[in-house]
């Protein structure tokens, strides 16, 4: 279990997935390509992220699908 997976993921998505997200294959693709970049360039394994999360795309588009600004999931 990683805490830093975690606690990184739900900072990403609450800076990084707009308002105006769409919950299409091609945005939900690209937002995960830049999650995952970001995780990398701080040194955090892709493992990290997936071990805390049943799939990390369901995990996108749910943020997306149930976006309320201000209010962590």
């Amino acid at each position: 279990m990683s805490t830093r997976g975690i606690n990184f993921l739900d900072q990403w998505i609450a800076n990084n997935v707009p308002e105006t997200a769409k919950a299409d294959v091609i945005s939900v693709d690209e937002l995960t390509h830049k999650l995952i970049a970001a995780a990398k360039a701080l040194g955090i394994k892709r493992i990290e992220i997936d071990e805390e999360v049943d799939r990390l795309y369901r995990t996108i588009i749910d943020a997306i699908v149930h976006f309320d600004p201000g209010v962590p999931e």
